[in-house]
Protein backbone atom coordinates (compact mmCIF):
# COMPACT_ATOMS: atom_id res chain seq x y z
CA UNK A 1 0.00 0.00 0.00
CA UNK A 2 1.00 3.82 -0.39
CA UNK A 3 -0.19 6.34 0.80
CA UNK A 4 -1.31 9.99 -1.43
CA UNK A 5 2.20 12.08 -0.98
CA UNK A 6 0.35 15.21 -0.29
CA UNK A 7 -1.09 13.35 3.29
CA UNK A 8 0.53 14.76 6.10
CA UNK A 9 1.02 12.32 9.28
CA UNK A 10 1.38 13.45 12.99
CA UNK A 11 3.62 10.95 14.67
CA UNK A 12 3.57 11.65 18.55
CA UNK A 13 5.62 9.69 21.30
CA UNK A 14 8.28 10.28 23.85
CA UNK A 15 10.84 8.27 22.66
CA UNK A 16 12.94 9.67 19.97
CA UNK A 17 14.33 6.13 18.66
CA UNK A 18 10.08 5.44 18.20
CA UNK A 19 9.98 8.62 16.44
CA UNK A 20 12.36 8.14 13.81
CA UNK A 21 11.23 4.37 13.12
CA UNK A 22 7.30 5.11 12.68
CA UNK A 23 8.34 7.90 10.49
CA UNK A 24 10.91 5.66 8.65
CA UNK A 25 7.66 2.82 8.33
CA UNK A 26 5.61 5.12 7.25
CA UNK A 27 7.93 6.58 4.15
CA UNK A 28 8.31 3.05 3.16
CA UNK A 29 4.80 2.94 2.76
CA UNK A 30 5.46 6.30 0.68
CA UNK A 31 4.37 9.14 3.31
CA UNK A 32 6.29 11.67 2.58
CA UNK A 33 4.99 14.75 4.84
CA UNK A 34 5.51 13.46 8.44
CA UNK A 35 5.81 15.31 11.70
CA UNK A 36 6.75 14.23 15.06
CA UNK A 37 6.23 15.61 18.50
CA UNK A 38 7.49 14.75 21.93
CA UNK A 39 4.23 14.81 23.67
CA UNK A 40 0.39 15.66 23.66
CA UNK A 41 1.00 19.22 24.46
CA UNK A 42 3.65 19.91 21.11
CA UNK A 43 1.10 17.48 19.32
CA UNK A 44 -1.63 20.43 20.28
CA UNK A 45 -0.33 23.03 19.35
CA UNK A 46 1.51 21.87 16.03
CA UNK A 47 -2.09 20.97 15.17
CA UNK A 48 -3.43 24.51 15.83
CA UNK A 49 -0.50 25.53 13.02
CA UNK A 50 -0.74 23.75 10.09
CA UNK A 51 -2.84 21.28 8.23
CA UNK A 52 -2.45 17.59 9.71
CA UNK A 53 -4.42 14.21 8.19
CA UNK A 54 -3.61 11.50 10.08
CA UNK A 55 -2.52 11.36 14.14
CA UNK A 56 -0.48 8.18 15.53
CA UNK A 57 0.31 8.35 19.26
CA UNK A 58 1.81 6.60 22.03
CA UNK A 59 -0.39 6.16 24.65
CA UNK A 60 1.90 7.28 28.23
CA UNK A 61 3.62 10.57 27.49
CA UNK A 62 4.95 13.13 29.93
CA UNK A 63 2.90 16.73 29.49
CA UNK A 64 0.04 15.63 27.60
CA UNK A 65 -0.91 11.72 27.60
CA UNK A 66 -2.34 10.24 24.24
CA UNK A 67 -5.49 10.16 26.05
CA UNK A 68 -5.60 13.28 26.65
CA UNK A 69 -4.42 14.44 23.57
CA UNK A 70 -7.73 12.52 22.03
CA UNK A 71 -9.89 13.83 23.94
CA UNK A 72 -8.62 17.54 22.98
CA UNK A 73 -9.00 17.22 19.32
CA UNK A 74 -12.23 15.44 19.40
CA UNK A 75 -13.44 18.32 21.41
CA UNK A 76 -12.01 21.22 19.06
CA UNK A 77 -14.31 20.87 15.86
CA UNK A 78 -11.64 21.86 13.57
CA UNK A 79 -9.74 18.79 14.39
CA UNK A 80 -12.55 16.15 15.15
CA UNK A 81 -12.66 14.78 12.03
CA UNK A 82 -9.20 13.32 12.23
CA UNK A 83 -8.56 9.57 12.51
CA UNK A 84 -6.83 9.03 15.61
CA UNK A 85 -4.61 6.06 15.66
CA UNK A 86 -3.37 5.67 19.86
CA UNK A 87 -0.58 2.97 20.03
CA UNK A 88 -0.32 1.00 22.95
CA UNK A 89 0.93 -1.45 25.26
CA UNK A 90 -2.15 -0.77 27.36
CA UNK A 91 -3.93 -4.21 28.71
CA UNK A 92 -6.53 -2.74 31.06
CA UNK A 93 -9.66 -3.00 29.69
CA UNK A 94 -11.26 -0.29 31.31
CA UNK A 95 -8.34 2.14 30.05
CA UNK A 96 -9.26 0.83 26.52
CA UNK A 97 -12.84 1.35 26.64
CA UNK A 98 -12.03 5.20 28.09
CA UNK A 99 -9.93 5.49 24.65
CA UNK A 100 -12.80 3.98 22.55
CA UNK A 101 -15.76 6.11 24.26
CA UNK A 102 -13.64 9.01 23.48
CA UNK A 103 -13.89 8.60 19.93
CA UNK A 104 -10.38 6.48 18.99
CA UNK A 105 -10.10 5.78 15.44
CA UNK A 106 -8.13 2.44 16.33
CA UNK A 107 -6.03 0.93 18.61
CA UNK A 108 -2.67 -0.93 17.60
CA UNK A 109 -1.18 -3.12 20.18
CA UNK A 110 2.63 -3.07 20.43
CA UNK A 111 5.03 -5.03 18.92
CA UNK A 112 3.35 -4.22 15.59
CA UNK A 113 4.76 -4.57 11.89
CA UNK A 114 4.79 -1.83 9.33
CA UNK A 115 2.40 -3.35 7.55
CA UNK A 116 -0.22 -4.01 10.09
CA UNK A 117 0.69 -0.16 10.92
CA UNK A 118 -0.50 0.44 7.47
CA UNK A 119 -3.42 -1.42 7.07
CA UNK A 120 -4.88 0.18 10.23
CA UNK A 121 -3.94 4.06 8.58
CA UNK A 122 -5.92 2.96 5.74
CA UNK A 123 -8.79 1.50 8.00
CA UNK A 124 -9.11 4.54 9.95
CA UNK A 125 -8.91 6.81 6.48
CA UNK A 126 -11.80 5.08 5.30
CA UNK A 127 -14.19 5.05 8.46
CA UNK A 128 -16.46 7.59 9.21
CA UNK A 129 -15.53 10.22 11.76
CA UNK A 130 -16.05 8.99 15.68
CA UNK A 131 -17.13 11.35 17.94
CA UNK A 132 -16.70 11.04 21.25
CA UNK A 133 -19.42 9.12 23.40
CA UNK A 134 -21.74 9.88 26.02
CA UNK A 135 -19.97 9.08 29.78
CA UNK A 136 -22.65 7.18 30.98
CA UNK A 137 -22.47 4.80 28.54
CA UNK A 138 -21.59 1.42 29.19
CA UNK A 139 -18.43 0.59 27.93
CA UNK A 140 -18.44 -1.63 24.67
CA UNK A 141 -17.61 -5.05 25.20
CA UNK A 142 -15.82 -7.19 22.67
CA UNK A 143 -18.13 -9.92 23.18
CA UNK A 144 -21.07 -7.94 21.37
CA UNK A 145 -19.23 -7.73 18.52
CA UNK A 146 -19.41 -10.96 17.17
CA UNK A 147 -17.56 -9.33 13.49
CA UNK A 148 -14.76 -8.68 15.69
CA UNK A 149 -11.24 -10.01 14.11
CA UNK A 150 -10.18 -13.24 15.41
CA UNK A 151 -8.14 -14.03 18.14
CA UNK A 152 -5.34 -15.53 16.29
CA UNK A 153 -4.64 -16.10 12.78
CA UNK A 154 -5.35 -19.09 10.96
CA UNK A 155 -1.57 -20.31 10.79
CA UNK A 156 0.25 -21.80 14.08
CA UNK A 157 2.81 -19.59 16.36
CA UNK A 158 6.19 -18.99 14.72
CA UNK A 159 9.42 -20.37 16.12
CA UNK A 160 12.73 -18.77 15.06
CA UNK A 161 16.11 -21.31 15.71
CA UNK A 162 19.36 -19.61 15.56
CA UNK A 163 22.46 -21.39 15.85
CA UNK A 164 25.50 -21.83 13.79
CA UNK A 165 25.40 -25.62 13.91
CA UNK A 166 23.74 -27.09 11.58
CA UNK A 167 23.38 -30.53 14.11
CA UNK A 168 21.67 -28.02 16.30
CA UNK A 169 19.30 -26.68 13.76
CA UNK A 170 17.93 -29.73 12.57
CA UNK A 171 17.63 -31.33 15.93
CA UNK A 172 15.36 -27.87 16.78
CA UNK A 173 13.53 -27.71 14.27
CA UNK A 174 12.82 -31.59 14.36
CA UNK A 175 11.08 -31.05 17.36
CA UNK A 176 8.83 -28.51 17.17
CA UNK A 177 7.78 -28.69 13.44
CA UNK A 178 4.26 -30.34 14.66
CA UNK A 179 3.09 -27.95 16.26
CA UNK A 180 4.85 -25.03 15.24
CA UNK A 181 5.85 -22.91 12.31
CA UNK A 182 9.72 -22.90 12.38
CA UNK A 183 12.18 -20.91 10.61
CA UNK A 184 15.77 -21.27 10.74
CA UNK A 185 19.10 -18.68 11.09
CA UNK A 186 22.22 -19.59 11.31
CA UNK A 187 23.70 -16.42 12.08
CA UNK A 188 23.03 -13.54 14.32
CA UNK A 189 22.57 -10.88 11.04
CA UNK A 190 20.24 -13.32 9.25
CA UNK A 191 17.90 -13.88 12.62
CA UNK A 192 18.06 -10.23 12.95
CA UNK A 193 16.49 -9.58 9.30
CA UNK A 194 13.79 -11.53 10.45
CA UNK A 195 12.99 -10.69 13.57
CA UNK A 196 12.78 -7.00 12.12
CA UNK A 197 10.88 -7.80 8.97
CA UNK A 198 6.87 -7.63 8.13
CA UNK A 199 6.52 -11.13 9.60
CA UNK A 200 8.34 -11.65 12.56
CA UNK A 201 8.76 -14.55 15.06
CA UNK A 202 6.90 -15.23 18.21
CA UNK A 203 9.45 -17.06 20.03
CA UNK A 204 13.08 -17.04 19.59
CA UNK A 205 15.48 -19.94 20.69
CA UNK A 206 19.15 -17.98 20.46
CA UNK A 207 22.21 -19.65 20.73
CA UNK A 208 24.92 -17.37 22.65
CA UNK A 209 28.35 -18.62 20.66
CA UNK A 210 28.07 -17.34 17.08
CA UNK A 211 30.62 -15.90 15.15
CA UNK A 212 30.54 -12.11 14.20
CA UNK A 213 27.40 -11.46 16.33
CA UNK A 214 26.84 -13.32 18.99
CA UNK A 215 23.87 -14.27 20.84
CA UNK A 216 23.65 -11.38 23.38
CA UNK A 217 24.27 -8.44 20.44
CA UNK A 218 21.07 -10.30 18.57
CA UNK A 219 19.11 -10.00 21.72
CA UNK A 220 20.60 -6.27 22.46
CA UNK A 221 19.84 -4.85 18.34
CA UNK A 222 16.12 -6.48 19.11
CA UNK A 223 15.43 -4.51 22.32
CA UNK A 224 16.11 -1.46 20.42
CA UNK A 225 13.78 -2.07 17.23
CA UNK A 226 9.56 -1.38 18.35
CA UNK A 227 8.91 -4.75 15.86
CA UNK A 228 11.62 -7.10 17.38
CA UNK A 229 11.44 -5.79 21.60
CA UNK A 230 8.87 -7.65 22.72
CA UNK A 231 9.78 -10.44 20.83
CA UNK A 232 10.35 -13.37 23.95
CA UNK A 233 14.08 -15.11 23.82
CA UNK A 234 15.21 -18.15 25.40
CA UNK A 235 19.08 -18.46 25.17
CA UNK A 236 19.99 -21.87 24.31
CA UNK A 237 23.47 -22.32 24.85
CA UNK A 238 26.41 -24.15 26.47
CA UNK A 239 27.46 -20.84 28.93
CA UNK A 240 26.00 -21.70 32.49
CA UNK A 241 27.72 -19.68 34.60
CA UNK A 242 26.21 -17.08 36.81
CA UNK A 243 28.17 -13.96 35.09
CA UNK A 244 26.41 -14.94 31.22
CA UNK A 245 22.86 -15.77 33.07
CA UNK A 246 22.71 -12.20 34.42
CA UNK A 247 23.72 -10.77 31.01
CA UNK A 248 20.99 -12.48 29.00
CA UNK A 249 17.97 -11.70 31.52
CA UNK A 250 19.57 -8.03 31.46
CA UNK A 251 19.09 -8.32 27.76
CA UNK A 252 15.30 -9.47 28.31
CA UNK A 253 15.70 -13.35 28.22
CA UNK A 254 12.45 -15.25 29.56
CA UNK A 255 14.83 -18.31 30.13
CA UNK A 256 18.18 -20.13 29.77
CA UNK A 257 18.26 -24.02 28.19
CA UNK A 258 21.45 -25.31 29.06
CA UNK A 259 23.30 -27.55 26.28
CA UNK A 260 23.31 -30.40 25.94
CA UNK A 261 19.53 -30.04 25.14
CA UNK A 262 16.94 -32.19 27.07
CA UNK A 263 13.98 -32.01 24.64
CA UNK A 264 11.65 -32.71 28.05
CA UNK A 265 12.79 -29.97 29.54
CA UNK A 266 12.80 -27.35 26.55
CA UNK A 267 9.12 -28.30 25.31
CA UNK A 268 7.02 -27.38 27.76
CA UNK A 269 8.91 -24.10 28.51
CA UNK A 270 8.11 -23.29 24.75
CA UNK A 271 4.89 -24.18 25.80
CA UNK A 272 4.37 -21.81 28.58
CA UNK A 273 5.54 -18.88 26.29
CA UNK A 274 3.56 -19.31 23.70
CA UNK A 275 0.49 -18.99 26.10
CA UNK A 276 1.75 -15.46 26.55
CA UNK A 277 2.27 -14.60 22.92
CA UNK A 278 -1.14 -16.02 22.74
CA UNK A 279 -2.37 -13.67 25.23
CA UNK A 280 -0.61 -10.84 23.39
CA UNK A 281 -2.57 -11.61 20.08
CA UNK A 282 -5.68 -11.86 22.28
CA UNK A 283 -5.30 -8.23 23.89
CA UNK A 284 -5.39 -7.26 20.02
CA UNK A 285 -8.47 -9.31 18.87
CA UNK A 286 -10.38 -8.25 21.96
CA UNK A 287 -9.25 -3.91 21.65
CA UNK A 288 -10.58 -4.63 17.94
CA UNK A 289 -13.72 -6.24 18.79
CA UNK A 290 -14.52 -3.06 22.00
CA UNK A 291 -13.91 -0.83 19.10
CA UNK A 292 -16.00 -2.88 16.49
CA UNK A 293 -18.57 -2.84 18.55
CA UNK A 294 -18.64 0.78 19.32
CA UNK A 295 -18.43 1.41 15.49
CA UNK A 296 -21.69 -0.55 14.95
CA UNK A 297 -23.71 1.42 17.72
CA UNK A 298 -22.30 4.79 16.13
CA UNK A 299 -23.77 3.39 12.89
CA UNK A 300 -27.27 2.06 14.47
CA UNK A 301 -28.05 5.21 16.02
CA UNK A 302 -27.22 7.27 13.01
CA UNK A 303 -29.16 4.65 10.99
CA UNK A 304 -32.01 5.22 13.70
CA UNK A 305 -31.31 9.36 14.04
CA UNK A 306 -31.66 9.11 9.58
CA UNK A 307 -34.69 6.77 9.47
CA UNK A 308 -36.92 8.98 11.95
CA UNK A 309 -37.16 12.22 10.04
CA UNK A 310 -39.47 10.29 7.79
CA UNK A 311 -42.18 9.77 10.31
CA UNK A 312 -41.36 13.07 11.86
CA UNK A 313 -41.69 15.23 9.08
CA UNK A 314 -44.48 13.45 7.84
CA UNK A 315 -46.18 14.02 11.53
CA UNK A 316 -45.40 17.88 11.05
CA UNK A 317 -46.78 18.14 7.55
CA UNK A 318 -50.21 16.60 8.74
CA UNK A 319 -50.54 19.01 11.13
CA UNK A 320 -49.84 21.68 8.65
CA UNK A 321 -51.46 20.59 6.66
CA UNK A 322 -54.86 20.57 9.22
CA UNK A 323 -53.81 24.04 10.68
CA UNK A 324 -53.82 25.51 7.36
CA UNK A 325 -57.44 23.76 6.53
CA UNK A 326 -59.71 26.30 8.04
CA UNK A 327 -62.75 24.58 5.75
CA UNK A 328 -61.54 20.94 6.92
CA UNK A 329 -64.74 18.67 7.70
CA UNK A 330 -64.80 17.06 11.03
CA UNK A 331 -64.58 13.47 9.25
CA UNK A 332 -61.56 14.61 7.38
CA UNK A 333 -59.77 16.07 10.81
CA UNK A 334 -60.11 13.32 12.79
CA UNK A 335 -58.71 11.11 9.44
CA UNK A 336 -55.55 13.56 9.91
CA UNK A 337 -54.75 13.45 13.26
CA UNK A 338 -55.26 9.81 13.56
CA UNK A 339 -52.44 9.21 10.51
CA UNK A 340 -50.37 12.30 12.90
CA UNK A 341 -50.97 9.44 15.93
CA UNK A 342 -49.85 6.42 14.31
CA UNK A 343 -47.01 7.76 12.84
CA UNK A 344 -45.36 9.33 15.86
CA UNK A 345 -46.41 5.83 17.31
CA UNK A 346 -44.44 4.56 14.26
CA UNK A 347 -41.59 6.72 15.13
CA UNK A 348 -41.58 5.71 18.89
CA UNK A 349 -40.89 1.65 17.43
CA UNK A 350 -38.37 3.51 15.10
CA UNK A 351 -36.42 4.17 18.39
CA UNK A 352 -36.95 0.42 19.88
CA UNK A 353 -35.65 -0.98 16.64
CA UNK A 354 -32.33 0.36 16.97
CA UNK A 355 -31.78 -2.52 19.22
CA UNK A 356 -32.81 -5.28 16.71
CA UNK A 357 -30.55 -2.91 14.02
CA UNK A 358 -27.09 -3.59 16.12
CA UNK A 359 -28.28 -7.31 16.37
CA UNK A 360 -28.32 -7.54 12.54
CA UNK A 361 -25.48 -6.00 12.06
CA UNK A 362 -23.61 -8.10 14.92
CA UNK A 363 -25.10 -11.44 13.50
CA UNK A 364 -27.02 -12.10 17.01
CA UNK A 365 -30.57 -11.11 14.79
CA UNK A 366 -33.55 -13.79 15.10
CA UNK A 367 -36.27 -13.59 13.51
CA UNK A 368 -39.71 -14.16 14.53
CA UNK A 369 -41.42 -13.93 11.07
CA UNK A 370 -45.02 -14.03 10.93
CA UNK A 371 -47.35 -12.79 7.84
CA UNK A 372 -47.18 -9.52 7.30
CA UNK A 373 -50.06 -7.89 4.93
CA UNK A 374 -47.89 -5.32 3.06
CA UNK A 375 -50.03 -3.23 1.20
CA UNK A 376 -51.25 -1.58 4.09
CA UNK A 377 -47.67 -0.82 4.92
CA UNK A 378 -47.03 0.49 1.96
CA UNK A 379 -50.25 2.55 1.93
CA UNK A 380 -48.86 3.83 5.32
CA UNK A 381 -45.43 4.90 3.95
CA UNK A 382 -46.77 6.24 0.76
CA UNK A 383 -49.21 9.09 2.83
CA UNK A 384 -46.78 9.71 5.24
CA UNK A 385 -43.65 10.52 2.06
CA UNK A 386 -46.94 12.70 0.38
CA UNK A 387 -47.65 15.20 3.27
CA UNK A 388 -43.08 15.51 4.43
CA UNK A 389 -42.57 16.18 0.47
CA UNK A 390 -45.73 17.96 -0.12
CA UNK A 391 -43.47 20.98 -1.61
CA UNK A 392 -42.74 19.05 -4.13
CA UNK A 393 -46.08 18.22 -5.52
CA UNK A 394 -44.78 14.50 -6.34
CA UNK A 395 -47.31 11.82 -7.39
CA UNK A 396 -47.24 8.50 -5.73
CA UNK A 397 -48.72 5.81 -6.77
CA UNK A 398 -49.57 1.48 -5.69
CA UNK A 399 -50.42 -0.66 -7.97
CA UNK A 400 -50.40 -4.70 -7.94
CA UNK A 401 -49.45 -6.25 -11.31
CA UNK A 402 -50.33 -2.53 -12.99
CA UNK A 403 -54.04 -2.44 -10.86
CA UNK A 404 -54.48 0.16 -8.97
CA UNK A 405 -57.52 -1.62 -6.93
CA UNK A 406 -56.12 -4.55 -5.65
CA UNK A 407 -55.85 -7.17 -2.01
CA UNK A 408 -51.96 -7.04 -2.03
CA UNK A 409 -50.37 -10.43 -1.12
CA UNK A 410 -48.83 -11.16 2.21
CA UNK A 411 -45.12 -11.74 2.94
CA UNK A 412 -43.77 -13.60 5.91
CA UNK A 413 -41.53 -11.08 7.63
CA UNK A 414 -41.79 -8.47 10.47
CA UNK A 415 -44.06 -5.36 10.37
CA UNK A 416 -41.77 -2.87 11.99
CA UNK A 417 -38.64 -3.96 9.89
CA UNK A 418 -40.71 -4.07 6.96
CA UNK A 419 -41.94 -0.78 7.65
CA UNK A 420 -38.47 1.07 8.22
CA UNK A 421 -37.17 -0.31 5.36
CA UNK A 422 -39.80 0.90 2.72
CA UNK A 423 -39.91 3.94 4.32
CA UNK A 424 -36.20 4.62 3.97
CA UNK A 425 -36.44 3.50 -0.13
CA UNK A 426 -39.79 5.40 -0.38
CA UNK A 427 -38.11 8.56 1.01
CA UNK A 428 -35.35 8.41 -0.72
CA UNK A 429 -37.01 8.04 -4.14
CA UNK A 430 -39.19 11.00 -3.21
CA UNK A 431 -35.90 12.88 -2.22
CA UNK A 432 -34.41 11.99 -5.69
CA UNK A 433 -37.50 12.86 -7.82
CA UNK A 434 -37.57 16.19 -9.31
CA UNK A 435 -40.55 18.42 -8.77
CA UNK A 436 -43.78 17.62 -10.01
CA UNK A 437 -43.10 13.68 -11.48
CA UNK A 438 -43.97 10.75 -10.19
CA UNK A 439 -43.11 7.75 -7.86
CA UNK A 440 -44.27 4.24 -8.43
CA UNK A 441 -45.40 1.41 -6.28
CA UNK A 442 -45.41 -1.43 -7.94
CA UNK A 443 -46.26 -4.92 -5.70
CA UNK A 444 -45.78 -8.26 -8.03
CA UNK A 445 -47.54 -11.07 -6.51
CA UNK A 446 -44.97 -13.36 -7.29
CA UNK A 447 -43.00 -15.63 -4.90
CA UNK A 448 -40.70 -14.32 -3.45
CA UNK A 449 -43.46 -11.19 -3.71
CA UNK A 450 -41.83 -8.30 -5.83
CA UNK A 451 -41.67 -4.35 -4.62
CA UNK A 452 -40.59 -2.01 -7.01
CA UNK A 453 -40.00 1.17 -6.33
CA UNK A 454 -39.30 3.59 -9.71
CA UNK A 455 -38.34 7.42 -9.75
CA UNK A 456 -37.25 9.53 -12.11
CA UNK A 457 -33.84 10.44 -12.03
CA UNK A 458 -31.27 8.24 -12.61
CA UNK A 459 -28.40 7.34 -10.12
CA UNK A 460 -24.71 9.15 -10.59
CA UNK A 461 -22.99 6.22 -12.24
CA UNK A 462 -20.26 6.52 -9.88
CA UNK A 463 -22.43 5.00 -6.78
CA UNK A 464 -24.30 2.41 -8.80
CA UNK A 465 -21.94 -0.43 -7.75
CA UNK A 466 -22.44 0.30 -3.79
CA UNK A 467 -25.49 1.75 -4.12
CA UNK A 468 -26.49 -0.54 -0.73
CA UNK A 469 -23.05 0.17 0.91
CA UNK A 470 -22.24 1.59 4.10
CA UNK A 471 -21.84 5.72 3.77
CA UNK A 472 -22.14 5.43 -0.01
CA UNK A 473 -24.12 8.94 -0.90
CA UNK A 474 -23.71 11.05 -3.93
CA UNK A 475 -25.11 14.13 -4.83
CA UNK A 476 -27.48 14.57 -1.60
CA UNK A 477 -26.81 17.66 0.63
CA UNK A 478 -26.56 15.82 4.13
CA UNK A 479 -26.90 12.67 3.34
CA UNK A 480 -25.50 9.62 5.19
CA UNK A 481 -25.38 6.84 3.11
CA UNK A 482 -27.44 4.96 5.71
CA UNK A 483 -30.95 4.91 4.49
CA UNK A 484 -30.20 2.45 1.68
CA UNK A 485 -27.65 -0.21 3.93
CA UNK A 486 -30.33 0.06 6.32
CA UNK A 487 -32.62 -1.15 4.13
CA UNK A 488 -31.06 -3.65 2.63
CA UNK A 489 -29.56 -5.35 5.95
CA UNK A 490 -33.53 -5.38 7.14
CA UNK A 491 -34.42 -6.61 4.11
CA UNK A 492 -31.56 -9.67 4.36
CA UNK A 493 -32.61 -10.09 7.93
CA UNK A 494 -36.24 -11.27 6.87
CA UNK A 495 -34.77 -13.53 4.10
CA UNK A 496 -35.00 -10.99 1.26
CA UNK A 497 -32.86 -9.67 -1.34
CA UNK A 498 -32.52 -6.03 -2.79
CA UNK A 499 -31.40 -5.06 -6.09
CA UNK A 500 -31.08 -1.59 -8.17
CA UNK A 501 -31.42 -0.80 -11.45
CA UNK A 502 -30.77 2.32 -13.79
CA UNK A 503 -31.71 3.58 -17.44
CA UNK A 504 -29.95 6.41 -18.43
CA UNK A 505 -32.35 6.41 -21.24
CA UNK A 506 -35.57 6.67 -19.34
CA UNK A 507 -33.79 8.62 -16.54
CA UNK A 508 -35.15 6.58 -13.98
CA UNK A 509 -33.88 4.33 -11.27
CA UNK A 510 -35.62 1.22 -9.61
CA UNK A 511 -35.25 -0.31 -6.23
CA UNK A 512 -36.81 -3.98 -6.18
CA UNK A 513 -36.92 -5.53 -2.82
CA UNK A 514 -38.21 -9.46 -2.91
CA UNK A 515 -39.65 -10.87 0.44
CA UNK A 516 -40.74 -14.34 0.94
CA UNK A 517 -44.12 -15.11 0.40
CA UNK A 518 -46.24 -16.45 3.40
CA UNK A 519 -48.79 -19.28 3.04
CA UNK A 520 -52.17 -19.04 1.98
CA UNK A 521 -53.99 -16.28 4.05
Amino acid sequence: MHFPKETVFLVVDDFEAMRQITATQLRALGAEQILVARNGKEALQMLGKQRVDVILADWYMPAMSGLDLLQAVRADARLCHLPFIMITAEAERERVAEAITAGVSDLLVKPYTADRLGARIVRAMGARPRAPAARAEAAPDARAAAAAPAAATARPPTILIVDDTPDNLHLLSHLFKEEYQVRIANNGEKALDICTSDDPPDLVLLDVMMPIIDGFEVARRMRDHPGAESIPIIFVTAMTGDEARMKGMELGAVDFIAKPIDPNLLKPRVRNFMRYVALRKQLQADYDGMLEAARLRDDVEQITRHDLRGPLAGVIGLIQSVAGDAAMSRDELVRQLRLAEETALQALDMINLSSELFRIETGRFRLDARPVKIGDILRRVAEIANAAVADKNLRLSITRDGTADFETPWILGDAMLCYSLFQNLVKNACEAAPSGSEVSIAVHDLDPVWVVITNRGALPAEIRERFFDKFATAGKRGGTGLGTYSARLLGEAQGGRLSVATSDEADTTSVTVELPRAPAH
